[in-house]
């Protein structure tokens, strides 16, 4: 049926031991990611930029001469946001030879179908420089086979350019209880412009992102691959040149390298996607990694 075609596939996908095992670190992330007002007590922890100043124990504090909160659990299942770049370049060819938009619908496939088993509601924010998607926070395979849906039919070549900051924009005044914003956007991105969306993202919300790596016109010299920006034709004879290789590789590293600072200095997690069967072991990497950064 088409209601649960791409569930079922991302289930087709996923044995046994790797859904439980990240479904048990998504699990786990309800420990971390609220605090306070009228739930259980969980534990102490010291402060981290971002948690609610309220929940501090100012006598753990005193005695350890550092800020000391008081974390809970809480009953009600987590919210997610699905922050998704549908810019042109998406439509780019990853390193796979498939899209970049296959991979990045399917990072969003993996996402749903934990969160569905999980029992959490999944909202929708994406966009580019001309359009905007938003779709509440609802739970139930049906929602989400919706939200991808909706997701699929926005990559397109003839899709407007990029512009994060107006996702990132949409998703911090339209979000305000604490949930965990998952940005799937290109490797090229984040970029310096959106440092500071960043900064205001993460000191409401847990903030993971997912990028989509990008095939260079240079990794195969038998095949034309064409800038979806602009008009882009390198000969075969320039293509296999060493030099040529080289320094495409060169640049590709920098830019990864950039995008990779920004989200260190931001205290953020992410992961670069190359293939679907890469991704999976990636996003459960990326959970854990995330689990004990806010555990």
């Amino acid at each position: 049926m088409a209601s649960t075609s791409r569930l079922a596939k991302v289930r087709a996908r996923l044995d046994l031991p790797t859904v439980r095992r990240a479904s048990g670190l998504l699990e786990g992330r309800h420990r971390s990611i609220y605090s306070g007002h009228g739930q259980d007590f969980d534990e102490m922890a010291l402060y981290q930029f971002g948690d609610d100043v309220s929940d501090i124990d100012w006598k753990a504090t005193a005695s350890t001469g550092q800020p000391v909160i008081r974390r809970f659990v809480r009953d009600s299942n987590l919210a997610m946001v699905l922050a998704v770049d549908t810019g042109r370049n998406m439509a780019a060819t990853a390193p796979d030879g498939s899209t970049k938009s296959d991979l990045a619908v399917f990072a969003a496939e993996v996402i749903c179908y934990l969160a569905r088993n999980r029992g959490d509601t999944v909202a929708l924010v994406a966009g580019d420089d001309e359009r905007t998607v938003q779709i509440p926070a609802r739970g139930g395979g049906s929602h989400m086979e919706m939200l991808l849906r909706r997701i699929d039919a926005m990559f397109d070549l003839e899709s407007p350019a990029s512009d994060l900051n107006r996702v990132l924009d949409r998703v911090l005044t339209w979000f305000t209880r604490k949930s965990l914003v998952v940005i799937i956007t290109d490797e090229a991105r984040p970029e310096p412009e959106h440092e500071l969306a960043l900064k205001r993202l993460r000191t409401r919300h847990e903030v993971m992102v997912v990028q989509i790596a990008d095939r260079l016109p240079t990794d195969d010299p038998n095949e034309v691959i064409d800038d979806v920006d602009t008009p882009l034709d390198i000969p075969e004879f320039l293509r296999s040149r060493k030099d040529l290789v080289s320094e495409a590789e060169e640049y590709s590293l920098r830019r990864r390298q950039d995008a990779a600072a920004l989200l260190r200095r931001r205290g953020i997690e992410s992961v670069t996607a190359t293939s679907e069967d890469q991704l999976i072991d990636a996003l459960i990497d990326l959970l854990r990694r995330q689990k004990r950064v806010r555990g």
